[in-house]
C-alpha cells in the first residue's frame, strides 16, 4: 500500500481528530452488522481529553523502563494486536503510522505504513515524529530508534493473562484511566468469551480439536490464548501442553492424534492439503474441517480486544462441524442467541 501524499494525510489526522474518530466508529459499526449480536466487537471508544491521566512508567518485555513526560500525541504501532489495543483504549486518533499488517479498525488502513513489524523502515518512522513507538519484543529496530531519541515500548502476548497485562501497561503508559480503558476492555472480553461458550452445544463439548495457526505446521497449544479459548469453550486440545504455546509439529502428529475437528487459517489450507495422510484423517473424511478466511483468521490469531469475537468464530465452527455424539443433551435454552 502506498501513500503518494502522506504529508497531507498526516495533517488531516493531526487537525481532524474528531472526524477520524467518527470515521472509525462508522467503519466498526458497518462491519459489526455482519456478526451475531453476541459476537460483535464493541464500538471503538474515543477517550476524552479531560479523562486522560499523566503517563505512568512501565517495564516492557525487554526489561526496560518506559516513561513519558506527557500523554503521547503521536503513536506508531508495529504490531497489529497493539494497534487494535490502542484503539480499544480510546486513542485510535493518536496513531500516525502502522506496520503493513495492521488492518483493524478499517480506518487505520489509511495511515502511513512504515514497513513490516520486525524490520520496518527506521527513516519512515522517524519522519512521523512519534512520541512513542509500540512494537514486538522480536523487532530489530528498538535500539536504533532509541539512539535517535525515539521512545519505544516492546510488548508481546502469548496468553490471555498476557492480553490483560498488555492492556494495563498500555493504559498506564498512554495515560488512560483503568476504569475507562484496560478494566473495561478486559471485562467485555471475558463476558464475550463466556457468551460464546454458552452457544456451544453439549454435543460438541469435549471434542478433540486441532487448531493450526500457520504453515509448518504451527499449532495452538493449551498454554496459548487460542488454546485457552478452546478450553473455555469446553473442548479438548490435541496438542500436549508440554510442547509450549505455539509448537511446530510434524505432519505425522495429526495422523497420530486423529482430532475430531480441524481448524485452519485460509493460507494454512494451501499447505495442509499436501500433508502426508491428510485425506485419511477421520476429521477430513467426515467433513469436520473449518477453514477460516484471512479476515477471520486475523481476528483469531491476534491476541487483543477482538478475542471475544474470536471465541464466537471458533464456537460457530464447533456448532457447524463438531461430530454429533449420541445421547448428547440439547444446548442450554437461549444458548443459540
Amino acid at each position: 500500500m502506498h501513500f503518494p501524499n502522506s504529508s497531507l494525510l498526516l495533517l488531516a489526522v493531526r487537525t481532524a481528530g474528531t472526524a477520524v474518530a467518527a470515521a472509525l466508529l462508522g467503519a466498526v459499526a458497518a462491519s459489526a452488522k455482519e456478526l451475531p449480536t453476541a459476537g460483535r466487537a464493541a464500538a471503538i471508544p474515543v477517550l476524552a481529553e479531560s479523562a486522560r491521566l499523566a503517563p505512568q512508567p512501565i517495564t516492557d518485555d525487554r526489561g526496560k523502563t518506559v516513561q513519558l513526560a506527557r500523554p503521547p500525541q503521536r503513536i506508531v504501532s508495529l504490531l497489529p494486536s497493539l494497534t487494535e489495543s490502542t484503539c480499544a483504549l480510546g486513542l485510535c486518533d493518536r496513531l500516525v503510522g502502522v506496520d503493513r499488517y495492521s488492518d483493524w479498525p478499517l480506518a487505520v488502513k489509511k495511515l502511513p505504513i512504515v514497513g513490516g513489524g520486525l524490520d520496518p523502515s527506521v527513516e519512515s518512522i522517524v519522519a512521523l515524529k512519534p512520541d512513542l513507538v509500540l512494537m514486538s519484543h522480536a523487532s530489530k529496530v528498538a535500539e536504533r530508534l532509541e539512539a535517535l531519541g525515539v521512545k519505544v515500548a516492546a510488548l508481546e502476548v502469548k496468553s490471555q493473562a498476557g492480553v490483560h497485562k498488555v492492556l494495563q501497561q498500555l493504559g498506564q503508559v498512554l495515560g488512560v484511566p483503568a476504569a475507562e480503558g484496560a478494566d473495561r476492555v478486559w471485562r467485555e472480553l471475558q463476558a464475550g468469551v463466556a457468551d460464546a461458550a454458552q452457544r456451544v452445544p453439549a454435543s460438541a463439548r469435549n471434542s478433540r480439536v486441532y487448531f493450526e495457526v500457520s504453515r509448518g505446521p504451527y499449532a495452538a497449544g493449551p498454554q496459548s490464548f487460542i488454546g485457552e479459548i478452546l478450553a473455555q469453550l469446553g473442548v479438548d486440545n490435541v496438542v500436549p501442553a508440554e510442547l509450549g504455546p505455539f509448537p511446530r509439529l510434524s505432519p505425522e502428529f495429526l495422523l497420530r492424534s486423529q482430532p475430531d475437528v480441524i481448524m485452519l487459517g485460509n493460507r494454512s489450507m494451501q499447505a495442509a492439503t499436501s500433508y502426508p495422510g491428510w485425506n485419511s484423517l477421520k476429521a477430513i473424511k467426515g467433513g469436520n474441517l473449518c477453514v477460516f478466511n484471512d479476515q477471520d483468521s486475523y481476528t483469531i490469531v491476534r491476541p487483543g480486544p477482538r478475542m471475544a469475537e474470536a471465541a464466537h468464530l471458533i464456537a460457530q465452527c464447533l456448532i457447524d462441524k463438531a461430530p454429533k455424539k449420541q445421547g448428547a443433551e440439547k444446548p442450554a435454552e437461549g444458548g443459540q442467541r
